[in-house]
């Protein structure tokens, strides 16, 4: 009788284990996009700045440097809501470290500063990621005009995520403890992964 109760709980572990794994990731928008201070999400080309922002971003860039912030949206997806043969089971990221490229280029880490809950509904919830960076210190290479395209592109009235690569290692907490990924997990914008 103790091994059928040991087996239930291994089989319960492991079905937790698999509906956990089974959540999935993508990158989501891009807001709140900020270029030494000056809101780009209304802009869409080179035109679209006046003067004194010109001049403004001009002159940090001209002294080495080209602080940015913006959020990226991580999209999570719980797939588990008691259909297709699985258990409903709501999803909490205790951690979730991250490290980000752009345009295959490393730059910076970070991890989410409090748990998330990703509800077994098959609905997507947002992991929004702050982002601050020196972008002259990661695109050293890059021209000015090459820079605020970059900048319009992730950032601009009609920017994407699509330059963005992020990585990532979930700690998903459950009643059994914590489950860590296997492996990192790479995060785009086109596709859920898992």
């Amino acid at each position: 009788m103790s091994i059928i109760t040991i087996s239930g709980i291994n089989c319960s572990v492991y079905d937790t284990m698999v509906n956990l794994s089974r959540l999935q990731f993508k990158l989501g928008d891009v807001n709140n996009f900020n270029v030494n201070g000056i809101n780009i999400s209304n802009k869409s080309k080179l035109e679209d700045f006046n003067p004194q922002e010109i001049l403004n971003i001009s002159m940090v860039i001209a002294s080495g440097k080209l602080p940015v912030s913006f959020t990226i949206n991580v999209e999570a997806k719980n797939p588990n809501d008691g259909t297709s043969g699985f258990a409903k089971t709501d999803a909490t990221l205790k951690s979730f470290p991250w490290h980000l490229q752009i345009d295959g280029k490393e730059t910076i880490s970070g991890n989410i500063p409090s748990p998330v809950s990703v509800p077994g509904t098959g609905q997507i919830s947002l992991i929004p990621l702050q982002v601050n960076l020196d972008l002259l210190k990661f695109l050293e290479n890059q021209g000015y005009e090459s820079l605020l395209n970059l900048v319009l592109a992730l950032g601009g009235e009609e920017g994407s995520a699509a330059r963005l690569t992020l990585f990532a290692d979930p700690t998903v907490s459950t009643g059994f403890g914590d489950i860590n990924y296997p492996g990192e997990l790479k995060i785009i914008d086109y596709k859920f992964s898992n």
